[in-house]
């Protein structure tokens, strides 16, 4: 089983591929696609699409996980996110992938068993948990693979 994770954002999209195999979790790959705050809106989520599309092409993974959307004080901030996750999930749908939402509680208490875990402990165990010689750089990667973990410790309630 091959799973994505993402971490959406307008100016930088974490992604992160892992795969289990044997009750074995295996690391694949991880980037960022980042877009320049100068280029219009529409043309930055076609960026995002489009370098979606393609890892999803070259690495075929069949199901994802995805960070929730989630914010405290300002909706503003929120609304740039929001574009981009709706970009990441069209990609997705034209590739036939099944995607699964998590809150950022859920997959802290997935990876770490505390949902109200730190980033440094969150990211730390992403690293113990696919045997990574250092933590995943940069953060939205890292929360990209923690969102994949998530999903693959998830999948037996969602009975995929």
């Amino acid at each position: 089983m091959r799973i994505i994770g993402v971490d959406p954002g307008l100016a930088s999209t974490g992604y992160g591929i892992i795969e289990s195999e044997s009750n074995k979790i295996h690391y694949i790959y991880h980037g960022v696609i980042t877009t320049s705050s100068e280029l219009p809106l529409s043309q930055r989520l076609f960026i995002i699409y489009n370098s979606i599309s393609d890892i999803l092409d070259e690495y075929e993974p069949e199901e994802a996980g995805i960070e929730a959307l989630f914010f405290v004080k300002n909706i503003s901030s929120a609304i740039p996110v929001a574009h981009a996750k709706g970009v990441v999930h069209l990609a997705f749908a034209m590739h036939n992938i099944n995607v699964y939402e998590y809150s950022p509680q859920a997959i802290k208490m997935a990876v770490v068993g505390e949902g109200r875990a730190d980033k440094k402990q969150v990211q730390e165990m992403t690293k113990l948990i696919l045997g990574l010689p250092d933590i995943p750089k940069p953060d939205h990667a890292a929360d990209a693979l923690s969102a994949a973990i998530c999903h693959l410790n998830s999948r037996s309630f969602y009975h995929v």
